[in-house]
């Protein structure tokens, strides 16, 4: 197993840590939300790390190509979840009112939805022999719902209350609005791009052009 795959299965193996850390409550004042969120950030530069040395080394594999994608969704997916599930102490921090909630939680299942989605779209496309790449979009999306993910649990320690804390929270939900609005784009974009992949004839042509 090369350098890069070995990278990819740390971003993995960190992710039952930043399960573990999160719910650390042990720790006073909320700092369990800080050290997760320390933990999310070195798998997240990870996810740039193993894809970097790949490209520059010629050691891009197929099992990499399948695992990078596998972690960075798991990765992002289980912080989202999590933080619902606290999400009196995580979305609730700048806005008392419920809708803040609600509005949080209709994010994360758009965001979960899209990667569902475009999942199987790649499995119809890898039963026809067809690889398809990310867009830009796709990858701006990622940073951005990365940034509300580390915003908002900083933003969610017991200096929620004050102004500073009130600001973090306030980047972290604006970054989650947008990584959600750049979710809808990239998937409608992904789609159309390859609607070739649901062409029961002549897919593969089209798709090569």
């Amino acid at each position: 197993m090369n350098l890069p795959n070995r990278i990819t299965l740390s971003r993995i193996f960190l992710i039952p840590v930043f399960i573990v850390v999160f719910f650390l409550d042990v720790i006073p004042h909320g700092y369990n939300y800080i050290a997760a969120a320390a933990v999310f950030a070195v798998a997240s530069f990870t996810d740039f790390l193993d894809g970097h040395i790949a490209r520059k080394r010629g050691l891009v594999t197929n099992l990499g190509k399948f695992l990078d994608p596998i972690a960075d969704k798991v990765l992002v997916s289980t912080a989202l979840i999590l933080m619902l599930v606290r999400g009196a102490e995580i979305f609730q921090v700048l806005w008392v009112q419920d809708w803040v909630l609600i509005a949080a939680g209709c994010c994360v299942a758009v965001i979960l939805a899209r990667e569902l989605i475009v999942s199987g779209f790649r499995m119809v496309a890898a039963s026809a022999g067809l690889v398809l790449a990310a867009d830009k979009i796709g990858k701006f999306k990622t940073v951005f719902q990365d940034i509300a993910i580390l915003f908002l649990l900083v933003g969610a320690v017991s200096f929620g209350s004050t102004t500073a804390g009130d600001v973090l929270n306030g980047i972290g939900l604006a970054a989650l609005a947008v990584a959600t609005i750049l979710t809808i784009w990239s998937g409608i974009s992904y789609i159309v791009r390859n609607r070739a992949v649901l062409q029961e004839k002549g897919a593969g042509k089209e798709s090569q052009s």
